[in-house]
């Protein structure tokens, strides 16, 4: 009486079909990834100009947000004011310098006058080519630019409208 089941060169052919199912599929995922990281990176920094008018035009003796974390409320509930201001959610308003989210790392940069009446805003790829391909900027609620490159912060490359 013969067995029944699979031969091992059945389960092969198998595994061999797989594998080249997810060779096809695996670039498509990967491209598909970053695309949407990138989306994500020009949607925060659209959304860090808005939280920095409402800022300047609820604490005008202050002017912008110095920091992304005065932007955004503290971890401890407590009041509302201008260095915990409430209007950034906690990944985009961290507390350190720069904010990891989707694949970018954010950061204001070139914050200057006393109340502060310019800054700019930055999203980075993490990892240029894995996590993103191109660098973020902006300043003072103007049109989101980019630097093709993934360039850093301030490299004067940033310098491309979106299309």
């Amino acid at each position: 009486m013969r067995e029944r089941g699979f031969s091992i060169l059945e389960l092969l052919i198998v595994v061999a079909i797989i594998l080249v199912i997810a060779a096809i599929a695996l670039p498509s995922l990967l491209h598909s990834k970053l695309a949407a990281n990138e989306s994500s990176a020009v949607y925060s920094i659209r959304t860090i100009n808005t939280a920095q008018v409402t800022y300047a035009s609820t604490y005008p003796t202050v002017g912008y947000a110095s920091t992304l974390n005065t932007l955004a409320s503290a971890i401890a509930a407590g009041p509302v004011t201008s260095s915990n201001a409430g209007i950034l959610d906690w990944v985009l308003g961290c507390s350190g310098s720069v904010c990891p989210k989707s694949g970018y790392n954010f950061q204001l940069t070139d914050i200057s006058g006393s109340p502060v009446s310019a800054y700019s805003v930055w999203g980075v790829p993490i990892t240029v080519g894995t996590s993103g391909n191109r660098t973020f900027c902006s300043n003072n609620m103007n049109p989101v630019l980019f630097d093709p490159a993934g360039g850093p912060p301030d490299s004067g490359n940033c310098t491309q409208p979106l299309e």
